[in-house]
């Protein structure tokens, strides 16, 4: 064994694992040997890594990921447009002036009707004054907008209504994209609250995928979306990072439930949460809690709202994010068998996200290195090779380490082939081949010997073998017998390798 070899099993528990195998098999015994060691012994390794033995192991990648600051608001809006416009304009100053890149507004924040005639008057389209200032505030203080609710014009049956419509503005001014609140709050608590939203309000009939922003992948959602865990798991399983809850709590439920339903939001989605909040007194008839609040993916909440109108100001760490999802791999120890997934993409579209957004992926006991993912998508990944077959030998993984395609959920199934296929399309491209093989080994008496189902994808030329079924031989050989003196690919050469794929997928 030589010390270079450690460096292709680093990112373990080192002080239970690695390091004492090294101990003994070089004799360093004496406490000054040892202590000798430890200081150069991180000159010797690497800090990413492809092969780590040790699946339970301790994990630290290189995250690299910068730390962002947003804003987020609270206020009181009433049937006065005009007024509410010009509160957001303040609280959008204040928020930038304090180092925000990206503003969360409240639902309602265009305006809370006294009637819900009135309220279904005032509605306007997309292209309206509303959101055509706020595309102006967007420019002007050169930040990102999540304008957490406007009610956007609707029409059912002939009768006019709404739809509570939850927009993000980038810096320039364009929209990115719109969600349509899904769970409609209707409430009926004797001599408390009541309300109807259904009543005046179209409700939305799609999930929209997180949307990549300067300080993270937002999800969107609206105010009583929150009470529906299966959706924040939707938009965590599509990459999301950030979870949003744009609301105008009512102060009875807001009392019992605002805090608690956040936080187990954030908890088990390990996403950060942003609420911004309506509060205080909106005409005679409605008020609303306040408390608006950021949770880290912890569940500790790391900013929040004093009564009144204004701005909280919190920091976005994504490299914390992925920290504790490394530590608590809550996805890798889902049992869908047992009790079933959330797994509805929306039609026509497939959500992926920068391969970056996470530091390692797990593939059976081994750790990939983020620097060798060239693409990801919401269930799978697609990463170089550390000992190709032939050149752009690539591999196509379940996010979830199963060991046989059986194990897998259909949507999950569906997922990993249409990644086969574009990924297939790119490296034929990419390294000039006319056709492929595409195998899969699962499990053992298959050849398989990283237990997690995976495919593998050859570009194929004219000659690369002397009898073509040869590449099965190859296929089936060119991961046993290593040893220390088998030649791997540096991790340069696979981060080169996976840099240029990218191109193809991200550019």
């Amino acid at each position: 064994m030589r010390l270079t070899f450690i460096s292709r099993i680093n990112q373990v528990c080192l002080h239970r694992t690695i390091i004492p195998l090294v101990y003994n098999r070089y004799g360093i015994a004496s406490p000054a040997a040892k202590r000798a060691f430890l200081i150069n012994f991180p000159r010797m390794t690497s800090t990413s890594s492809l092969l780590n033995q040790n699946q339970n192991g301790c994990t630290q990648g290189q995250i690299g990921s910068r730390k962002a600051i947003i804003g987020v608001c609270q206020m009181t809006s009433t049937s006065i447009k005009s007024d509410n416009m010009q509160t957001i304009a303040e609280l959008i100053a204040s928020a930038k002036a304090k180092g925000s890149e990206m503003v969360f507004l409240p639902e309602a924040c265009d305006y809370i009707g006294e009637t819900k005639q009135q309220s279904v008057e005032y509605a306007e389209q997309m292209h309206g004054n509303f959101i055509t200032q706020c595309k102006q505030l967007a420019v002007k203080h050169n930040v990102w907008l999540s304008v957490g609710g406007f009610h956007l014009k609707a029409s059912v049956d002939g009768v006019d209504k709404t739809k509570n419509t939850h927009v993000i503005i980038d810096s320039d001014g364009n929209v990115k994209a719109t969600y349509a609140k899904t769970h409609l709050f209707d409430l009926s608590i004797e001599g408390s609250v009541q309300l109807m939203e259904s009543s005046y309000v179209v409700p939305g009939d799609s999930i929209v995928p997180p949307v990549s922003t300067p300080v993270g992948r937002v999800g969107l959602s609206v105010c009583y979306d929150m009470r529906f865990p299966e959706l924040a798991l939707a938009l965590a399983q599509q990459g999301a990072q950030i979870l949003t809850y744009p609301s105008a709590f009512t102060q009875v439920t807001g009392m019992a439930h605002w805090e608690a339903i956040l936080r187990c939001r954030a908890i088990e989605t390990q996403c950060y949460v942003v609420a911004a909040a309506q509060t205080g007194k909106h005409n005679a008839k409605r008020s609303s809690y306040g408390h608006t609040v950021v949770v880290d993916p912890w569940g500790a909440v790391v900013a929040q709202c004093s009564e009144g109108t204004g701005v909280c100001v919190a920091e976005i760490d994504l490299a914390y994010l992925n920290k504790r999802r490394m530590e608590m791999p809550v996805w890798q120890h889902r049992r869908p068998d047992l009790y079933g997934c959330v797994d509805k993409l929306n039609q026509g579209q497939r959500s992926f996200s920068s391969p970056d957004d996470s530091p390692q992926y797990q593939f059976g006991h081994v750790k990939v290195s983020s620097a060798q993912v060239f693409y990801r998508t919401a269930l799978s990944f697609a990463c170089v090779n550390i000992k190709p077959v032939l050149p752009g030998h690539a591999l196509v993984v379940p996010l979830r380490p199963v060991v046989h395609m059986t194990d897998l959920t259909p949507a999950e199934v569906t997922d990993l082939f249409m990644t086969v296929q574009r990924v297939s399309s790119v490296v034929n491209k990419h390294f000039g081949a006319s056709s492929s093989t595409i195998a899969i080994q699962d499990g053992p008496d298959a050849g398989q010997t990283i237990k997690h189902v995976h495919v593998h994808i050859l570009p194929r030329k004219a000659g690369d073998f002397a009898e073509n079924d040869d590449v099965y031989d190859a296929l089936q050989n060119h991961d046993k017998g290593w040893t220390e003196n088998t030649v791997f690919r540096t991790e340069d050469e696979m981060a080169e390798e996976a840099s240029q794929l990218r191109k193809y997928f991200h550019s």
